[in-house]
């Protein structure tokens, strides 16, 4: 079973790794050698054909020792702290990168971004643009103005809905501990490390206790870790707990490394299938046109040009119904642009929706990404 847990990943098409700020830093400084192999490591993964992400923490680690000598505990002396490490982190991954010749670009999210639709909607828009012109995004959650990343100990949870966000096949944990024991293994010598999951359960989460909260950084541990896990393993992704001191860490695990798998129930096209069913309820009406509806049908997206008539008030990321003029449902998806914007571009080219509007928009009403067929 691990075997074909390791193949699966070795295979995946995209993957997000995510790194705490025990990897990150010490003592207050970057661990830049640590960077530079994990940078080379990504780097590998890329030239090989995989789509990469870098969910980072690290910024708190690096910046609160300029606030003085005592570790900042309020909410906002930690956002402070985070303000001023920020650009050291990104300084240091810049570093690493740079030397492999591959560009990197920073993008801020809190869990908010993930949760509401318009903000989810941007923030795909944004990490598929830059995979799609060979970057790798590298994503901080933004703690100079979120709250639930600091208290919680969340961006474990953040790199999963990331995950989720960009269809990823595999998410990358990499802790202080080489995946999910039985018991925590540096109090308990009789501790089994655990492999494979197929479900988790609360027996897992009974496990894990403490686990992974040995270094005085950062606030995560391994139950945050499986709360991930579900969250990926929901989304058809699945997530890899993974010991990440070692240098080089993603080829460690790429030649055995000890790891716990996660296994997902489906592929993240089927979640995302099952998610659109059980979570679209239509504010509003798209009309389309014989020709747009038959291209529908066939796994297109829907563009402008077949749109023939708009109904209902709608934000851009509701939820929308896709009839013919017969009033037949062909389908519900999530829209790109408000009621008011789509009924301006309906039946224009996609060269002409930017003179229509003002602003280059997005090439389709609704994407396939989006978009759910009824039977």
């Amino acid at each position: 079973m691990t075997a074909k847990a390791l193949d699966s990943l070795r295979a995946a098409k995209r993957i997000v790794v995510k790194i705490g700020s025990a990897l990150v830093a010490e003592d207050g400084l970057a661990r830049q050698d640590w960077l530079n192999s994990l940078a080379a490591d990504m780097a590998a993964h890329r030239a090989a054909g995989q789509d990469v992400i870098l969910v980072s923490s690290g910024a708190i680690a690096l910046g609160r020792d300029r606030l003085g000598p005592d570790r900042p505990r309020k909410l906002e002396e930690k956002q402070a702290a985070a303000a001023l490490g920020q650009p050291l982190l990104m300084a240091a991954l810049s570093q690493a990168f740079d030397a492999r010749d591959v560009p990197v670009a920073q993008a801020l999210l809190t869990l908010d971004d993930t949760e509401n639709r318009r903000r989810w909607l941007n923030a795909r828009a944004t990490l598929e643009t830059l995979l799609g012109a060979g970057a790798i995004p590298v994503i901080n959650e933004n703690d100079s103005v979120a709250t639930d990343e600091i208290r919680y100990g969340d961006n474990d949870r953040l790199a999963a809905r990331v995950a989720q966000m960009v269809g990823a096949d595999a998410l990358v944990l990499l802790s202080d501990v080489s995946g999910l024991y039985t018991a925590d293994p540096r109090t308990d010598d009789d501790a089994r490390h655990i492999p494979v999951i197929e479900e988790l359960t609360e027996a897992h989460d009974d496990m894990a206790g403490d686990i992974n909260q040995a270094a005085d950084v950062g606030s995560g541990g391994m139950a945050t870790k499986l709360a991930a896990a579900r969250i990926a393993q929901a989304a058809g992704c699945m997530t890899v707990i993974t010991l990440g001191t070692a240098h080089n860490p993603l080829t460690v695990l790429s030649n055995g490394g000890l790891a716990t798998y996660v296994l997902p129930s489906m592929t993240p096209e089927k979640a995302r299938e099952v998610w659109l069913r059980g979570h679209l309820t239509p504010e509003g009406t798209v009309y389309v046109d014989a020709g747009a509806a038959a291209a529908l049908r066939s796994g297109a997206s829907l563009l402008p040009v077949g749109v023939t008539r708009i109904e209902g008030r709608f934000a851009r990321g509701a939820a929308v119904a896709i009839k013919d003029d017969a009033e037949h449902l062909i389908g519900k998806g999530i829209t790109a642009y408000g009621a008011e914007d789509a009924a301006r571009i309906a039946g224009l080219q996609s060269d002409a929706v930017e003179a229509q509007l003002g602003y280059r928009g997005r090439p389709a009403l609704v994407h396939r990404n989006d978009l759910i067929l009824e039977s």
